[in-house]
């Protein structure tokens, strides 16, 4: 088990791009790894094994449940993120490798959760609000909190390492021949390898 690993189970649609962002880039601040299945493109890897391989070899897991309610008249519940999140669960529970994992569930609203998830009632949820200062906040909180990592950059800190971040990305890229588009559509692989060489450097 990767004893800096991050399993990360949250949206991937275009109105979640800039919390991902954000999410990825305070873990590593912070000193881990997160883990996504979007960082690998193995055609002859299903699904179900990337997310079960990625969840057992993580010793810590986020989740995100802002997503799992329908927004429009004839559309599903997206059950991908609460079924992902029951698979952390049982591999916590079922694992002897990973008894002492610890596990944070987000949601944009506080309480919203309960109305799909009943189950969870009881459970310390944490509320963004789909706003990206307050989710650095919560991730600084939970990593000294419940993960114990001492000496953390407070949550403005963090957030002015990344803007100062994102502009010398936007500068970066377009030297590279990438447009505004392009940026907005990096794979998620070559933005964490950016994100880690410039913590790394600065």
């Amino acid at each position: 088990m990767g004893k800096k690993d991050v399993f990360i189970n949250c949206p991937f649609d275009n109105e979640f791009r800039s919390l991902l962002r954000v999410l990825i880039f305070t873990i590593i601040f912070i000193g881990y790894v997160p883990k996504l299945t979007l960082e690998k493109s193995d055609s002859s890897q299903t699904r179900i094994s990337k997310i079960t391989e990625l969840i057992s070899a993580s010793e810590l897991g986020i989740h995100d449940l802002s997503r799992i309610k329908a927004t429009k008249k004839g559309e599903f519940f997206r059950l991908n993120m609460p079924f992902e999140l029951g698979m952390d669960f049982g591999n916590k529970c079922y694992s002897a490798d990973n008894k002492e994992k610890k596990i944070l569930i987000l949601c944009s609203e506080k309480y919203d959760y309960q109305k799909a998830l009943s189950d969870l009632a009881g459970c310390d949820i944490k509320s963004h609000n789909n706003v990206e200062t307050q989710l650095v906040k919560v991730l600084r909180e939970w990593f000294h909190e419940t993960v114990g990592v001492e000496d953390i950059t407070g949550p403005t800190g963090i957030w002015y390492k990344y803007t100062d971040f994102l502009s010398e990305l936007d500068t970066s890229f377009i030297r590279k021949g990438f447009s505004e588009k392009d940026l907005l559509e990096l794979p998620i692989s070559e933005y964490i390898k950016f994100v880690k060489k410039w913590v790394e450097d600065n």
